[in-house]
């Protein structure tokens, strides 16, 4: 068979070539003559799966090892019988780490506590289900919106929008829907973000055009929000202009942890597998993590604590400066070095695979760090 793979899906060589000649291509650098002889597509985000794109090839599988699937045309693909298959929760955890580290940061930056912090949670999947659970242990009030779940289990625990933007901290993880009663694009335009206060926290990680970027741009400045963007309209030629008024950024990379780069390809080969009736042969070697245990005298402050462990594993401010970078370079190089930034992403591990030793701790600080899979000492 032959195979052409996204480049940056981890282990990607090593895991497809089972299956025969495994090609190697940059995602954007993927287009219709080099499937001319292709069995099987394995892409990320950035690749547009369409019929532009798969006309009059003999591609029979297309995998995408991530958990959005805006850049698959799902209805071509089951007019022409091609089998796909996403990696939906692959990097649930990874987002889920990314999200508080991002909370913490605003919290100790501002001088505010989390708890009693009222949170409105946009989308209630496998990453909003995740931050919902643990903002409540943390003792955060938490809004859910979600309107194709609340309409699938008639939960009465569900908010509408308008009351969840009300929250003190509003995190985003819907799909990007084009169209239709869900439709998320634009989903937070001029009227909406009018009716924000002043100094709210907008966290984005879901997809950049969930909100309208240059009407985002206006009411930033005139309500002083405070903003976290990981994805962007129009990536990877992103608003300059809008990066200067972010809080943090980064380039699209919520959910780089290794393990959930890992997941995604481990749950695309296991489909193939599946398609082929083939045996699984292959799984995944993931390194230990040296220097992993951190030490901690517990001062009882449950916010600056989190924060202080949160950002030894993952110092999420370092992704911020290298975005930055960009504000100096010409428009032409802009693009490229956003790409570069996910192509090169520094090694980054899950909170699982730390220790913590806690002085002076008491329960609250132990279950809080338990709940976020460290494994914990105290005494």
């Amino acid at each position: 068979m032959n195979l052409v793979v996204d480049e940056n899906i981890s282990f990607g060589q090593e895991a497809f070539s089972q299956f025969g000649n495994v090609k190697l291509l940059h995602g954007r650098k993927i287009i219709n003559e080099e499937l001319k002889n292709a069995d099987v597509l394995i892409v990320r985000s950035i690749t547009k799966v369409n019929k532009e794109l798969l006309e009059n090839t003999p591609v029979k599988f297309v995998g995408t090892a991530t958990i959005g699937t805006d850049h698959i045309d799902l209805e071509y693909l089951n007019s022409r019988g091609i089998y796909f298959k996403d990696a939906a929760g692959c990097n649930a955890d990874a987002v889920t780490e990314y999200v508080f580290t991002s909370i913490l940061n605003f919290a100790v930056d501002n001088s505010f506590s989390i708890e009693g912090q009222s949170i409105g949670v946009i989308g209630i999947g496998n990453i909003g289900s995740r931050i919902s659970r643990l903002a409540e242990w943390l003792g955060m009030d938490v809004l859910k919106n979600d309107p194709p779940q609340q309409r699938k289990t008639g939960d009465q625990d569900y908010v509408s929008l308008e009351e969840a933007l009300r929250a003190d901290i509003i995190t985003f993880h819907v799909p990007l829907n084009l169209d239709g009663i869900d439709k998320t694009f634009h989903l937070i335009d001029e009227r909406k973000l009018s009716t924000l206060r002043e100094k709210q926290i907008i966290i984005n990680a879901s997809r950049g055009q969930v909100i309208d970027n240059p009407v985002l741009l206006k009411f930033i400045s005139e309500k002083n929000l405070l903003v976290n963007l990981d994805v962007w309209e129009n990536e990877p030629a992103i608003n300059v202009n809008l990066l200067n008024w972010v809080h943090l950024a980064s380039p699209h990379i919520a959910g780089y942890s290794l393990e959930g780069k890992i997941n995604g390809t481990v749950i695309i080969y296991k489909a193939l597998c599946n398609f082929l009736n083939a045996a699984a042969t292959w799984s995944p070697f993931l390194p230990e993590v040296q220097n992993n245990e951190i030490k901690i005298n517990y001062d009882g402050n449950l916010t600056k604590t989190l924060h202080e462990i949160f950002n030894s594993v993952y110092p999420i401010k370092e992704d911020d400066s290298r975005m930055r970078a960009m504000k100096n370079m010409k428009d032409k190089d802009r693009a490229a070095y956003f790409d570069k930034l996910r192509k090169e992403y520094p090694l980054r591990r899950e909170f699982k695979n730390y220790k913590v030793t806690l002085s002076n701790a008491d329960e609250k600080i132990v279950n809080a760090l338990r709940k976020f899979r460290f494994y914990v000492e105290a005494n």
